[in-house]
């Protein structure tokens, strides 16, 4: 078992923001039909109880999304993508601005759009493959940018599946992608495996064996695990909180030092 003990410090545009221990990121989803929590909090009012209380209960990061990217989801417009979520933008970096706020975003204009309004960092699940300009936003701003594995788009990345060596090929992916944001001078990247974005059942759990696989890149690994399709295909519908725990209990002890949840307090009584 890995001991969770690790000094690590953040570049936000020339700042440090410096950590020890795993820190949570709180879903804040400003969407309709997300497959959790779609349509929960997609109004001003529901999503600053939703900030407030995230924040209460020890969110180090607030990670806010206007684009569903489920398995299956369709696209929507940028412009449409933009007023779902820029309320919220500005009320968590004004309400908290000794915490760390992400934005859920491939568009690239999304992402300047909100670097403008003051976001910390930027959680591409297309891992710069749907924006040819994502990578030169991030490396003008200079902000850190979750990198995440993923084949195909949201909409058949699940007729995906057929990797020659799973865990090889996303070292790869993720080598060639790091080198690429190396040579634009972006250095402080957070590597996403990409739970559940084609992946098949048995290759989330092939993930989760060998996630400190990933540690060969000296960066820091996040994970996105809750409440997703193959937890509550283990543990069922109704217990699908106790299987996130439980898998980013093991996530955790195998290396990951970022967590993605829904639930925060309970995430944070499991770190402590």
């Amino acid at each position: 078992m890995r001991q969770i003990s690790i000094k690590r410090s953040l570049n936000i545009r020339g700042n440090l923001f410096e950590y020890n221990k795993p820190l949570i990121m709180g879903i804040l989803n400003m969407t309709p039909d997300s497959f959790f929590d779609g349509g929960k909090f997609n109004s001003n009012d529901l999503s600053l109880k939703r900030l407030d209380n995230m924040v209460d209960e020890g969110a180090s990061i607030i990670d806010i999304g206007g684009c569903s990217t489920r398995p299956g989801s369709e696209s929507i417009s940028l412009e449409d993508e933009w007023d779902r979520i820029k309320f919220i933008i500005k009320e968590s970096v004004k309400r908290y601005p000794k915490k760390l706020i992400s934005v859920d975003t491939y568009r690239s204009e999304i992402a300047s759009r909100a670097l403008s309004e003051g976001v910390h960092l930027i959680n591409d699940v297309s891992g710069g493959s749907f924006d040819s300009n994502m990578f030169n936003v991030i490396s003008e701003n200079k902000i850190p940018y979750v990198l995440m594995h993923l084949r195909g788009t949201p909409k058949d990345m699940m007729s995906k599946t057929d990797y020659d060596d799973l865990i090889i090929d996303i070292i790869s992916y993720f080598k060639k992608k790091i080198d690429k944001l190396n040579s634009l001078g972006v250095n402080d990247i957070i590597l996403d495996p990409g739970f559940g974005f084609a992946k098949d059942f048995d290759q989330n759990f092939e993930i989760l064996d060998n996630l400190s696989v990933f540690s060969v890149f000296n960066l820091p690994i996040l994970v996105g695990l809750s409440r997703k399709s193959f937890i509550r295909n283990k543990y069922g519908v109704e217990n699908s909180l106790e299987g996130t725990l439980e898998m980013n209990k093991l996530a955790l002890e195998k290396g990951a030092e970022i967590i993605r949840v829904h639930d925060i307090k309970e995430h944070r009584n499991l770190i402590a």
